[in-house]
């Protein structure tokens, strides 16, 4: 078993392949490559047809090369650790934090995989045999390791999660509302969120002793004791389920409005808006003026005027 450390501390306690695994694995791949390589050379064979002594050993050695150092290299980056030996007897290759490898550790297993693997396996066996995780030389230089992903059956009976009653379930659904969670720390969440999501990957004994110190924290920062029955994983999961719950109701009952992005000007490169007078309002020019008329005779005390 390897005590893999993460960066939040947390001992993630994989189970390590050792060297008979490893080589049953190995063996597989290889009677694979060796049937795949004499199927190509037989076809490179009929097509190079009367090509010369040197042609003939390029596209040999261009064969070797591909099915010893490419193809390893491009399956263990594209499956993340699993050739075919690996996934038929439930290993995988990581990284000795745990993670996935990518390229680079692929590629670095691949070239010191010809100096461990070149001489009949010598240095790997014995890199094997003395490393406490099982590594060869190539899990030494690219930092990786082989870890066991499937749980013998023995050790699934004793599984870090039991299974728990409904009406036990339902009883703490109640505590898990009344909570206060807001004094956990954030570094003790991100710690249950892993553990929780490689919890089938660790050790029972290692998952249960890990569970039960992440719990033991967990309640002494909520005040309120594991409920009888229920297990320290379970009651992992549950808490942090309720947080996450909590997180999607507050978000719905108070959303963000939208706020269309703007772009920053500083003003000093701000474009400056011409200014304009207003327009003066246009005077209307003077027409005819009506000419005036002269007085005529006051009219008569009959009211009877007679014409001008």
């Amino acid at each position: 078993m390897s005590d893999l450390v993460t960066g939040e501390a947390v001992v993630l306690g994989l189970r390590s392949a050792k060297l008979p695994s490893r080589a049953l694995a190995r063996l597989i791949d290889a009677v694979v490559q060796v049937i795949a390589w004499i199927i190509t050379v037989m076809i490179a064979i009929a097509v190079a047809g009367n090509a010369d002594e040197a042609a003939i050993a390029a596209i040999m050695l261009s064969i070797f090369v591909f099915y010893a150092v490419v193809l390893p290299v491009v399956v263990e980056t594209l499956s993340k650790g699993r050739s075919l030996g690996k996934l038929a007897l439930g290993l995988r290759v990581v990284r000795t934090d745990g993670g996935p490898v990518r390229f680079r550790h692929a590629l670095v297993r691949g070239l010191v995989g010809v100096v461990d693997f070149g001489l009949s396996g010598v240095p790997a066996v014995v890199t094997s045999l003395i490393s406490s995780e099982g590594k060869r030389l190539g899990d030494i230089f690219a930092g990786t390791l082989v870890i066991r992903e499937r749980v013998p059956a023995a050790a699934r009976a004793h599984s870090a999660l039991p299974q728990v009653p409904p009406q036990l379930l339902h009883a703490m659904g109640a505590d898990l509302v009344a909570m206060d969670l807001s004094a956990v720390p954030d570094p003790l969440w991100l710690a249950i969120r892993q553990y929780l999501g490689r919890i089938e990957q660790l050790d029972p004994a290692v998952a249960f002793g890990m569970a039960q110190r992440l719990a033991s924290d967990l309640t002494a920062h909520i005040g309120r004791a594991i409920p009888y029955g229920v297990s320290p994983a379970m009651y992992l999961g549950a808490v942090l389920t309720e947080r996450q719950r909590r997180e999607w109701a507050r978000a719905a009952a108070y959303p963000q409005p939208y706020q269309p992005h703007q772009p920053y000007q500083p003003a000093q490169y701000q474009q400056p808006q011409p200014v304009t007078a207003p327009a003066p309002t246009p005077t209307p020019a003077p027409g005819p003026q009506p000419l005036p008329r002269e007085p005529g005779p006051a009219p008569a005390a009959g009211g009877f005027a007679p014409p001008a």
